[in-house]
Formats: C-alpha cells, structure tokens, sequence
C-alpha cells in the first residue's frame, strides 16, 4: 500500500471508536432522523403559495404555475393555499395523501446573519440566541438524556457540531457507505502498524465496522440492475441508511448539500427541482425499506434558513430567513399543514425580502421530542434551555 493510498483510506474510516460497533437497540424505541438541508434551500418553490399573487408577481421567470385539474406534471394542491412542488408529486404526494408527511411553513431560527456557516452553528448548537457555547450540540444533549434509548449515529463525513459533546458517536460517510477500502492483507498490515499503540482499539473497531458494513451491503449493487434507485447521492443510500436505522440505531443525523441556488435555480424544472427529486425519492425510498417500521419512525428535514421571496437578477434566489421544514413519519399525524401562518403578501416580508420566522425551531423540535420519547419539562430544557416547546401534535 502506497502512504498516500492509506492516508486517503483512513480518512474515509467512520469514527474510529468503540460507539462504532454495530448493536441492536431496544426495540421498542421510537426511531428519529434529522435531514439537514445545507445552503438553505428554496422552500417557495417546494411549498408552492399559489394562492399568493404576490408570489407570482416577485417570481416572474421562478415561480411554479398553479395547480391545474388533471395536469398530471403540474404542482399538487395540498390545500386552499398551498401546493406541491411537481418535483416532489410522485415521491412525498403520497406519503401527503396517507397523511404521513406534515410542512411547517415560516419556520426557523433567530439568526438574522443570513450566513450558511453562523446559522448552521447556532440551530446545531440549539441554544439561545445570545448563547455560543460550542462544547456540546442538541442532538448531543438529547442522546444523554435519552441514554440507552438514543443509539446515535451521524451519517456524515466528520462527526457534525450537533453531536459534539456526545462521547464516541459513530459516522458512516453516505459516500463510502457500503463499500471498503481494504482487502484482508492490507486491513491486518493497517492494524499492526498500531498495534501497541494508544489507537489500536480505535483503528482495529473502525475496520470492523467497515468490513461489517461491507458484507451487510454486499449484494446492493446486482439489486439496482433490476430498477433499484440508481447508486448516486442521498437518494442512492437511502435504502441503506433505514437498514442501519432499523437494526442498529434510533438517533441519526444527514446533511444533504447543493441548495445555494444563487444563479439559474429552475420552477419546475431546473437544479432546484433536481434536487427536490432526488430528496423525494431518497425520503420515499427510506420509507418502504423500513417496512412496518416506518410506523415507529420520525424524520424532520429542515435548513438552515430559506430564499429571498424576489428572485434575483441571475434567475436566482438569495439567503434568506424563514423556511419550511418538514416531518415524515408512518404514524404522523400528516396531511396537513401546521403551525404559525401568516399571509404571503409584501407586508408579510421581513425586511422586505424574507418569509419571517414564526416557528422557531427549538420550539417545533422540542415539541416533537416531548411528542416522541415523553420528554418532561426538566428534560426539554436540557436539550433545549430557555425555549418553549410547540405541541404540534405531530407524533
């Protein structure tokens, strides 16, 4: 083995650590998945406002037209007042009509630095607004008051801000998942290079995990040939992901990139509604591989802020405030759109180019959580300090 190749090798290693063993948690469970949307995606033109003329007016090449009766390519109405993006009809439509997917509209954080970097910090951090203690994250927080329930792991390249403080939680990169970057001769020449060394536990537990991983996904790849998700992206790991969340772990976290869509973002059609798809599909996909266990499943997809409501000179959109997260879930109490509203018209904007931010986050989640594990006050706090969980009767 060249230096350079095990150099790149160890540094595709999930985390190299005893939390990295594969184990079965309790089965009773509830299970929670945190889809994190990185660069802040366009919601306007996920949950379309049709019902906003305003909406049209401020997107004259962006915005999604509105729902039509039997334009099977055409945005879905969901209410009086929203739609369905056309990119997401085929996947989340139906988890909508079987009442599994809820959209919480002006949502968000109190972070008005409309940076990527800040506000990902501050709603990973989950404390107030005043507060940047980086020592710890929430998700962190809600694994140690839920101990043996949690089960955590991030399926991310690093382990992310929001589980910081956690002890040894376990990642799986999603672009390495499943796949091994050593033959046996090489993985017993890595261990011995550590052997009698302070990391030899850490680096013998991490290639087991990567072998376990390996044979666990080993027949994947003939499955795609007969009309499998193809194996790009989210969407492609999906599957693989529910597998380890059914079997081994109750608490995950994702980050999905690509939704900085500055220049040329598409309505209907275009990058923004590409990755829409590809989310949709990868949301559906995680659905039907967790089998009757989708009823015991939460999953939240939120960003970390939305778009400029205008479209800007590029066919584009800016960083922005308010946003729309989503929950997903067999036993959510779906089809409907929750929380704080407000009308979408020009008056509505915050500083006249965002949605505002009428649900905080820390609210909607802690709400979630007391929902999910039966969370009391004291425990909500700790999570959480100083907000006011929102019972949105989600769970």
């Amino acid at each position: 083995m060249h230096r350079r190749d095990l150099l790149r090798s160890l540094a595709a290693l999930p985390a190299l650590t005893l939390a990295g063993r594969l184990f079965a948690a309790p089965p009773s469970t509830p299970r929670f998945l945190l889809v994190f949307l990185r660069g802040g995606y366009d919601c306007a033109n996920a949950l379309v406002p049709y019902a906003s003329d305003f909406y049209y007016a401020a997107r004259p090449t962006l915005a999604i037209a509105r729902p039509t009766v039997n334009d099977a390519n055409g945005a879905l109405a969901l209410d009086d007042s929203w739609a369905l993006a056309p990119a997401l009809r085929a996947s989340i439509g139906p988890l909508y009509a079987a009442k599994q997917v809820a959209f919480i509209p002006f949502a968000g954080s109190e972070d008005l630095s409309r940076s990527h970097f800040e506000t990902q910090d501050s709603i990973e951090r989950g404390l107030p607004q005043a507060q940047h203690d980086y020592r710890n994250g929430f998700m962190a927080r809600l694994a140690a008051v839920l101990g043996a329930r949690a089960a955590p792991i991030a399926f991310t390249d690093a382990v992310p801000l929001t589980f910081t403080g956690a002890g040894d939680i376990p990642n799986v990169s999603l672009r390495t998942l499943g796949t091994t970057s050593f033959d046996a001769r090489q993985a017993a020449l890595l261990e011995g290079m550590y052997r009698d060394r302070a990391l030899h536990a850490a680096v013998a537990d991490g290639l087991q995990l990567r072998q376990q991983l390996a044979e666990e996904f080993a027949g994947d790849a003939q499955a795609a040939n007969r009309g499998a998700i193809n194996a790009r992206g989210f969407a492609a790991q999906a599957e693989r992901v529910a597998r380890l969340m059914r079997e081994h772990y109750r608490v995950g976290f994702i980050d999905v990139g690509g939704w900085d869509t500055h220049v040329n973002q598409g309505a209907a059609q275009g990058q923004l509604a590409t990755n829409l798809d590809s989310l949709g599909r990868g949301l559906a996909a995680f659905a039907q591989a967790l089998g009757a266990e989708w009823n015991n499943t939460v999953v939240a997809v939120i960003s970390e802020f939305g778009r400029t409501f205008r479209e800007n000179g590029s066919k584009g959109t800016d960083h922005g405030h308010g946003t729309v997260y989503w929950v997903l879930g067999g036993s959510v109490r779906g089809g409907r759109i929750v929380g704080e509203q407000t009308r979408i018209d020009r008056a509505a904007l915050l500083q006249d180019r965002d949605l505002p931010v009428l649900n905080g986050y820390r609210d909607v989640l802690g709400g979630l959580f007391a929902r999910l594990w039966g969370l009391d006050a004291a425990q909500l706090q700790r999570v959480f300090p100083q907000a006011k969980p929102r019972d949105l009767r989600l769970a």
